[in-house]
């Protein structure tokens, strides 16, 4: 995972884009990817664990009653999540990342390592479903920290 850190913030200092992350079961892991890197302080600007409904709500502004309706793991609060932290941070693209990693607090509905990544970059805005097999919570924390890594690559190119 570091060399892929170290290509995106490679990558935004070259096209002086910065970025911005909201995390709920990562826990910071995002962000404390990205700040390993040297330099990425040139391009990383704020990080929050909104790990709570609460802070979902009072933070991020997301809608008690999309949390109501919809779950705080789900397409709909990533969407609120990532929308929102991009007013509130103005950088140049934004993550929110809402899962969960188990191993206990799954559903049939909602799985243990079912996990929601939305990214979003001027206008264009991307939310992906996931779903991992590996039920240990370090693997699941770790598989979508890569994967919005990922993410965030292919849409900074």
């Amino acid at each position: 995972m570091k060399k892929l850190s170290e290509r995106i913030v490679k990558l935004l200092k070259k096209k002086r884009l910065k970025i911005s992350f909201a995390e709920s079961c990562t826990g910071g892991l995002l962000a404390s990817t990205i700040t390993k890197i040297s330099g990425s302080s040139k391009v990383f600007t704020l990080g929050l664990v909104t790990y709570s409904n609460q802070a979902k709500i009072n933070i991020l502004k997301v809608p008690n009653k999309i949390i109501k309706k919809y779950g705080a793991v789900s397409y709909e609060t990533c969407l609120s999540m990532v929308k929102n932290l991009n007013k509130i941070s103005k950088t140049n693209i934004s993550v929110s990342i809402t899962g969960v990693a188990g191993p206990n607090g799954g559903t049939k509905e909602k799985p243990v390592g079912l996990v929601y990544i939305g990214i979003k970059k001027n206008s264009k805005t991307i939310i992906k479903k996931h779903f991992f097999k590996n039920k240990k919570r370090n693997s699941i924390q770790k598989t979508t920290v890569k994967e919005a890594l990922e993410l965030i690559l292919s849409i900074t190119k």
